[in-house]
């Protein structure tokens, strides 16, 4: 049986909050996005590769997420020691690269599960909590940029999802 990328309802983001509360909203907005773009794709869909010689697929976006999620929320924010889920210093790019006979129903849930578990690292946290990045320890951030970066991150990708899903059935929008 082929697996098809499930439907979701994404819900807009506040036009007026308080800071962590839009913060929240527009990251849950993007990540929704992304998830959003992949609906009703096969398997085959969701691995197809942008262009040569580029490895990008939604499948690796959704893997890369997961990434980047653990990386910034609760590997460095939260402190938690976790190791990363497809990436490792022998195979730096292993969330990208390495979908050919990964399984994107079990990479779907990953990211799913992954951004409860941020979102639960990061609820009894300031947004003026300052922490050091394990790979990068001579910078210093705060959760607030965390948010931030986040949301790019997100939106930046979303942009190369729409790309990745005109390519493969036309659909184009929001």
């Amino acid at each position: 049986m082929n697996w098809i990328a499930p439907d979701l309802a994404r819900t807009d983001a506040p036009r007026i909050a308080d800071e962590r509360p839009m913060l929240q909203a527009w990251l849950d907005f993007h990540r929704d996005t992304l998830l959003l773009k992949c609906t009703g794709l096969d398997e085959k869909q969701l691995k197809r590769r942008s262009a040569e010689p580029s490895t990008l697929s939604l499948h690796g976006l959704v893997r890369h997420m997961t990434e980047v999620e653990r990386g910034w929320f609760r590997l460095a924010a939260a402190a938690q020691p976790v190791p990363y889920v497809y990436c490792s210093e022998d195979n730096p790019d292993g969330d990208f690269d390495d979908t050919e006979t990964a399984d994107p129903a079990t990479d779907f849930a990953a990211l799913r599960r992954e951004i409860e578990l941020a979102d639960a690292a990061v609820a009894d946290l300031s947004l003026d909590h300052t922490f050091k990045h394990p790979r990068r320890p001579d910078l210093e951030y705060n959760l607030r940029w965390v948010y931030l970066h986040m949301i790019e991150e997100y939106a930046r990708h979303n942009g190369h999802a729409d790309l990745l899903r005109e390519r493969i059935d036309g659909a184009t929008g929001d």
